[in-house]
């Protein structure tokens, strides 16, 4: 197993790599909000004079210990995506999928740029992440979701580990009998996971860090023991950490050096000496 991190403007790195040398892409590229993505870490404190209530009654005092942030706002989204997903498409193995995840505001011009890209019939599932976190809109139905598309290379051949799909209970076990419930059920293209929880051992502080829950339920699905795994858009590492605890090899390239350096910390045990 191998994680290989490197720090550069994926278009310049992308045609460098083999053609057909990796069995499985999942990226998180930005999704085009027009906004600054800014995450803010916290530091918690039991402090009887502190500015929040918490567990139990008890009182805590919050403190600020960094920000980072990145601009999310691109005047043509599809002329930036499009030759990084015909790079995509090229460095697959003839069983390799690509997962791209976006949220509702770019991912229908994105699903018609991939079937041209990849052909309509590469088109297997859009899975739907599903979350409750954060604000609610007074002016229309809150936006709780993320869009994940995937696209095999070859729509007739490509990996899904049936067997080692995680099961989820059964709403009603009492109608399925102890066998099934006890087994649970495979879940659907609607896929329920909270986000990365900010006091959680999880979080890195990234600002746009997805669970890992997500990322292993891709990884182990749709890659084999010993497969090479590719995220041009890595960020906080997720996929790196999936493929590691998977057995599978990874190379994550990111523009920011402070995502390098993200990575570099939160993937060390898995990374060679030096």
């Amino acid at each position: 197993m191998a994680i290989e991190i490197l720090c550069g403007d994926n278009l310049d790195v992308l045609p460098a790599l083999r053609d057909a040398s990796f069995h499985l892409i999942y990226i998180d590229p930005p999704f085009n909000t027009g906004r600054t993505q800014t995450r803010t870490r916290m530091r918690t404190t039991r402090d009887p004079d502190g500015d929040r209530t918490g567990f139990h009654g008890e009182r805590y005092r919050t403190l600020k210990i960094g920000q980072q942030s990145f601009g999310d706002s691109f005047d043509d989204y599809l002329a930036f995506l499009e030759p990084r997903l015909v790079e995509a498409r090229r460095l697959l193995t003839p069983t390799g999928s690509l997962f791209l995840h976006l949220d509702y505001r770019e991912v229908h011009y994105a699903k018609i740029l991939l079937d041209q890209i990849f052909g309509r019939a590469s088109f297997i599932n859009e899975i739907i992440w599903s979350y409750d976190y954060g604000a609610r809109s007074t002016r229309r139905w809150s936006s709780k979701h993320d869009n994940i598309l995937w696209y095999a290379k070859d729509h007739r051949h490509y990996t899904y580990r049936y067997e080692d799909i995680d099961r989820i209970p059964y709403m009603a076990p009492s109608l399925v009998g102890p066998k099934k419930a006890a087994r649970g059920k495979t879940p659907t293209d609607c896929w329920w996971n909270t986000i990365v929880s900010p006091g959680g051992k999880e979080r890195t502080g990234y600002p746009t860090q997805k669970p890992l829950a997500i990322l292993n339920r891709i990884v182990r699905v749709h890659s084999n023991p010993g497969d090479r795994l590719l995220d041009f858009f890595a960020g906080s590492g997720t996929l790196g950490e999936a493929a590691a605890l998977a057995g599978r090899d990874a190379v994550l390239i990111d523009s920011s050096e402070a995502a390098i350096i993200v990575m570099r910390k939160r993937l060390e045990r898995f990374l060679p000496p030096g």
